[in-house]
C-alpha cells in the first residue's frame, strides 16, 4: 500500500464515438498530482489525440508506457462493443467504458484508502461508479487543457486504432485500418457492397443511411 494521504490525479477520454464500426475506448491515466510531464524530445507538444499526427500519438504512446513501466504514472484502457452500444446508445456505453478504465487504473495503482484521487473527465463522459470516494469532474475541452486528459485521449486514439488495425485483417474490404470505421466514402461504399459486418453498430448505420450515406447498405 502506499503511503496514505497523497495526492493523485486521473485524467480520462475516449476515441471512438461517432464511427459506424468498431468499439468506442476510454483511455485513463492515473499519476500523482505534482507529477510533471517532460515531452519524449523538444519538438514534441502534447496536446489532445485530434491534434497529433500518427506519429506523434505513437511517439506519446512510447513515452507513457516507458513511464507506467518504471512505476511513474499508470494507464488503462477499456472498451465497450458494437452490440453494447447498439443496446445501450453511445453515451452510456462511452461512460460504461470510462467507469471500467477508471476502476481498473485504480486497481493498478494500490491507492490507499485515504489517499485522495481527482479525476477530470473530457467532456462528455459522466460515468457512475459506485462506492468510490473518487471525486470526478466532467469538463468541457479537458483534453486540450489539462495535461493528464491529453495523455488518457492519447492512449485511448492508439489503443483503438490499433484494435481497428485487426479488424480490417478479421474483416477486409472495409478499410478499417485507415478509416478506423468512420463514415468515409470508401467505407460507405463497401458497406453498399459487402453489407454490414458483426462490427458494426446497426444503430449508427441506419441513422447513416437515412442521411443518404449509404445507398443500399444489405441487412442493417
Amino acid at each position: 500500500m502506499r503511503k496514505k494521504g497523497k495526492k493523485w490525479i486521473i485524467g480520462a477520454d475516449e476515441a471512438g464515438r461517432g464511427p459506424l464500426a468498431g468499439p468506442v475506448t476510454v483511455g485513463a491515466i492515473l499519476a500523482p498530482a505534482n507529477f510533471k510531464i517532460t515531452p519524449p524530445n523538444s519538438k514534441l507538444t502534447l496536446k489532445d489525440s485530434k491534434k497529433l499526427t500518427k506519429r506523434q500519438r505513437e511517439e506519446w504512446f512510447r513515452w507513457i508506457k516507458k513511464n507506467e513501466k518504471e512505476g511513474r504514472i499508470f494507464c488503462a484502457t477499456a472498451n465497450v462493443s458494437p452490440k453494447t452500444i447498439d443496446r445501450i446508445n453511445i453515451s452510456r456505453a462511452a461512460d460504461r467504458a470510462a467507469a471500467r478504465a477508471i476502476k481498473k487504473v485504480v486497481r493498478m495503482s494500490g491507492l490507499a484508502e485515504r489517499d485522495i484521487v481527482i479525476a477530470y473527465l473530457d467532456g462528455g463522459l459522466y460515468p457512475k461508479i459506485p462506492n468510490s470516494a473518487l471525486a470526478l469532474s466532467t469538463r468541457i475541452r479537458a483534453d486540450e487543457t489539462i495535461p493528464v486528459v491529453s495523455l488518457a485521449s492519447i492512449a485511448a486514439k492508439v489503443t483503438r486504432d490499433s484494435l481497428m488495425d485487426n479488424l480490417e485483417r478479421k474483416y477486409p474490404g472495409y478499410g478499417f485500418a485507415v478509416n478506423k470505421g468512420y463514415g468515409t466514402r470508401f467505407h460507405s461504399n463497401a458497406i453498399t457492397k459487402l453489407g454490414c459486418s458483426s462490427v458494426h453498430r446497426k444503430t449508427f448505420l441506419r441513422l447513416f443511411r437515412r442521411k443518404g450515406g449509404i445507398a443500399k447498405a444489405g441487412s442493417i
